[in-house]
C-alpha cells in the first residue's frame, strides 16, 4: 500500500506554498494559470523602477501573490446574484471598479433570467439588498486574505498591507476607504500589476498604458502610473518569454524559508478551508476527509510516510474546486453535460496547482487519484486496477463515504448504515477496493463526533447559530430552525462576529473550520433551502 514518498528533508518552502496558492487563486478569478505569477513579475519590476528597497521589493512579491487569495470568500453570494462567480470576476478586470461604472457593470452581469416581471423584481431586489452584499464581499475578501496570511506565517509587514487589496488611490475602495499614501506602497504596486497583467496579456502594452492613464489618480497611484508610461518596455516587456515561477521564487528569496512540519500541516489545512469556502455545502468537508483517510490508512497498516501522505492529500483533494462556479456546487437539479465536465476537471486542476515543487507535487498526484475507480470508470485519467496505488484506493473510498454522509443540494445526507451499505456495494461491483472500503468503514465506525472547542468563547447557542450561518442560511431561516426570533438571531450573530473578530459569513466560516466548530456533516437542512436574499 505505497506510493513514492518525498525524501526526508524535501519539505515545502514558504515561497513555493504561496506561489502554488496563487495558481489556485487564478482559477477563482477566472484567469489562466500564472496570472498571479506574471502579475508578481510586473510588481517586482515596478517596485525596482520606483526605487524601493530590497525588503520592500520582496514584500511586493508576497503581497502580489497573496492579495487576491480571499476572492473565494464571497463566491456563494456572487453566484446568488450573477449566476457564475468565476465569470463575473473575470469580466470585472475590464472595469474601473467604483461608482457608476461598477454599478452599471453589476447590473449588466445580473442573473435576470425569466419573465420581464421577474427580471424587474430581481433587479429591484439587487438594488435594495444585493449591492450591499456585494460590497460586504470586500470585507470578506480582505478578512480571509488576512487570516490566510497569518496562518501561513508570512512577515508582519506583508500582513499589514494585504487587507488593502481592494482600496483605491481616490479613497472609493474598501473596506476601510483608505486614500492616497495611506495605502502601503507595496500594495499600490500590486494594484497596478494585477489589472495591468490582464490587459498586457489580452491587448498589449499600448492598451495597458491607455487603461492605466485613464485610471491614474482614481484607482491607481499617479506617480507609479507615470513610471509605467515612461518605462513601459522595462516594466511590461517580454513577459511571454519569462519563466514566471522561477522569477517569482527569486523575488521571494529574502523572505523565503523552509516551513516546519507544524507550519506545513497548518498550511495544508488552510488550503482545505479555502477549497471548502467555495460553497457552504462543503464547509469542513476537506478536514473531515483528511481525518477519515488518515485513520483508514492506519487501519490498513500503511507506513508512517504514507499515512501522512494520505492525510495531506485529503486536505487538498478539492483545491481545484475553486475554479468551478459556486452555482454548480449549489445546484439542486441535475447538472448539464457541460457542468459535469467542469466538475470532472477538479482533480486535474488540483494536480496542476501543486505540481511545480517536490513534496506538494507528490501530495497533488495522490489527491488527483481520489476519483479514479478500480474498474477504470473514474476520472480524470480512467486508471484501473494495479495502476491505482493503495493510498489512492484508501483516499477514494474515504471520499465516497464522506460525500454520502454530507448533505448536498440535490439530496440529504445518508445515515451511517446506509452510507456503509452503499460503500460495500461499490466494492462488490468492482469500483472501489474491498480492502480500502473495510479500512474506511472501520475508521468511520470508530470515529467519535467532533465536539465544539470550549476555547472558542462562544456559548452553545452561538455555536448552533454559527453552524447554520456558515451554511449560507439567512437570519430568518436560522430563526425558524432554532425556534428563535429574528432579532435574537441577529444579536447572536453580532456576538459571534465580535468574539471571532470578523463581520462576514465567509470569514466566519474560516473561523469555524479552523476552530473545529463545524464540519461537512453538520446538518444543512432540506436540499436547496440555503439561499441568500
Amino acid at each position: 500500500m505505497r506510493v513514492a514518498s518525498p525524501a526526508m528533508g524535501d519539505g515545502v518552502r514558504l515561497a513555493e506554498l504561496v506561489a502554488a496558492l496563487s495558481l489556485a487563486t487564478d482559477l477563482g478569478l477566472g484567469q489562466p494559470q500564472e496570472h498571479g505569477l506574471r502579475q508578481t513579475v510586473i510588481a517586482g519590476r515596478l517596485a525596482s523602477a520606483a526605487g524601493m528597497s530590497e525588503d520592500e521589493r520582496t514584500a511586493a512579491y508576497f503581497v502580489s501573490l497573496l492579495s487576491w487569495v480571499g476572492c473565494v470568500a464571497d463566491s456563494h453570494e456572487l453566484a446568488r446574484w450573477f449566476g457564475d462567480d468565476v465569470r463575473v470576476r473575470a469580466a470585472s478586470f475590464a472595469v474601473d471598479r467604483a461608482g457608476l461604472p461598477m454599478l452599471r457593470f453589476m447590473l449588466g452581469q445580473l442573473d435576470t433570467s425569466g419573465t420581464g416581471r421577474g427580471r424587474i423584481a430581481e433587479t429591484g431586489l439587487f438594488m435594495s439588498r444585493g449591492v450591499r452584499q456585494v460590497m460586504n464581499g470586500m470585507a470578506a475578501h480582505c478578512q480571509t486574505t488576512g487570516a490566510v496570511a497569518a496562518r501561513l506565517g508570512v512577515p508582519a509587514h506583508v500582513q499589514r498591507a494585504l487587507p488593502q487589496a481592494l482600496e483605491r488611490w481616490d479613497g472609493k475602495g474598501g473596506p476601510a476607504g483608505l486614500k492616497g499614501t495611506a495605502i502601503e506602497p507595496v500594495m499600490r504596486v500590486a494594484h497596478i500589476a494585477n489589472d495591468a497583467e490582464v490587459v498586457v496579456r489580452t491587448a498589449g502594452i499600448d492598451a495597458t498604458l491607455t487603461m492605466l492613464t485613464a485610471r491614474s489618480g482614481r484607482q491607481f497611484d499617479p506617480d507609479l502610473v507615470a513610471l509605467c508610461v515612461d518605462r513601459p518596455t522595462e516594466i511590461f516587456g517580454g513577459l511571454d518569454g519569462v519563466d514566471n515561477w522561477r522569477d517569482a521564487m527569486e523575488g521571494c528569496a529574502l523572505l523565503d524559508r523552509p516551513m516546519t512540519a507544524e507550519e506545513e500541516s497548518e498550511a495544508l489545512k488552510t488550503l482545505a478551508d479555502l477549497a471548502d469556502l467555495k460553497s457552504p455545502w462543503f464547509t469542513g468537508h476537506s478536514r473531515a476527509l483528511a481525518d477519515l483517510a488518515e485513520k483508514a490508512a492506519l487501519n490498513a497498516q500503511c507506513s508512517a510516510a504514507d499515512v501522512g501522505l494520505v492525510r495531506d492529500a485529503g486536505c487538498v483533494a478539492r483545491l481545484g474546486a475553486i475554479g468551478i462556479s459556486a452555482a454548480i456546487w449549489s445546484k439542486a437539479g441535475p447538472l448539464t453535460s457541460v457542468e459535469r465536465e467542469r466538475v470532472r476537471t477538479v482533480p486535474y486542476l488540483t494536480e496542476r496547482i501543486l505540481g511545480r515543487c517536490g513534496r506538494l507535487a507528490t501530495i497533488g498526484s495522490l489527491a488527483a487519484m481520489a476519483h479514479e475507480r478500480m474498474d477504470g470508470s473514474g476520472y480524470p485519467r480512467g486508471s484501473a486496477g494495479p495502476a491505482i496505488p493503495g493510498p489512492a484506493r484508501l483516499l477514494a473510498a474515504s471520499l465516497v463515504y464522506r460525500a454520502l454522509r454530507e448533505d448536498r443540494p440535490y439530496r440529504p445526507a445518508l445515515s451511517s448504515d446506509a452510507a456503509a451499505a452503499a460503500l460495500k456495494a461499490e466494492a462488490d461491483e468492482g469500483r472501489l477496493d474491498a480492502g480500502a472500503v473495510a479500512a474506511v468503514l472501520a475508521a468511520a465506525q470508530g470515529r467519535s463526533p467532533r465536539r465544539p472547542a470550549s476555547s472558542s468563547g462562544l456559548t452553545p447557542r452561538e455555536i448552533e447559530v454559527l453552524q447554520l450561518l456558515v451554511r449560507g442560511l439567512t437570519n430568518k431561516q436560522i430563526a425558524t430552525r432554532l425556534t428563535l426570533s429574528g432579532r435574537t438571531v441577529g444579536t447572536h450573530i453580532e456576538h459571534i462576529y465580535a468574539k471571532a473578530g470578523v463581520n462576514t459569513r465567509g470569514a466566519a466560516a474560516m473561523y469555524a473550520m479552523r476552530s473545529g466548530l463545524v464540519d461537512a456533516s453538520t446538518p444543512f437542512g432540506q436540499p436547496g433551502e440555503a439561499k441568500i436574499g
